[in-house]
């Protein structure tokens, strides 16, 4: 059974409205649930600083798949990394371009390796990681 701890913290009042109107807009039913986000949130970044920790992520592209050998070159980048891509969703957005997203696992430096390959292959228009973690650390 989880131990629930009550902790105290003073900040100014202007701070303070502004957070609460902030949770009030997220939806938050109360502070403690925020706060215990936002800490959440901060130990997840930590964990993306240690280079060999494993982590999961998304790497997402938008691309014109009219740009020849754009779709090869990132079939192929992808294949040279097939132990770390767990899942892809291709989506057609129009006549022209492209979503893709890709579910991948592995060490911080292997992830941040292959998103950096894909999102600077030429026909990406843009591409981000977007970083989280397995959860079994986070209580």
């Amino acid at each position: 059974m989880k131990k629930i701890v009550r902790c105290g913290v003073s900040m100014g009042k202007k701070l303070l409205e502004d957070f609460d109107e902030l949770i009030s807009r997220k939806g938050y039913t109360n502070r403690s649930e925020a706060v215990r986000d936002l800490i959440r949130n901060h130990l997840v970044e930590e964990e993306w600083r240690t280079e060999k920790k494993e982590m999961i992520g998304t790497i997402t592209l938008v691309y014109d798949h009219h740009i020849r050998g754009l779709l090869d070159t990132l079939t192929d980048l992808q294949h040279h990394s097939h132990d770390m891509i767990k899942s892809t969703m291709h989506l057609h957005l129009d006549e022209d371009n492209c979503l893709e997203i890709l579910a991948v696992k592995g060490t911080v430096d292997k992830i941040k390796a292959i998103a950096d390959k894909l999102i600077s292959v030429r026909g990406v228009k843009h591409g981000k990681l977007t970083m989280t973690t397995t959860g079994k650390e986070l209580l």
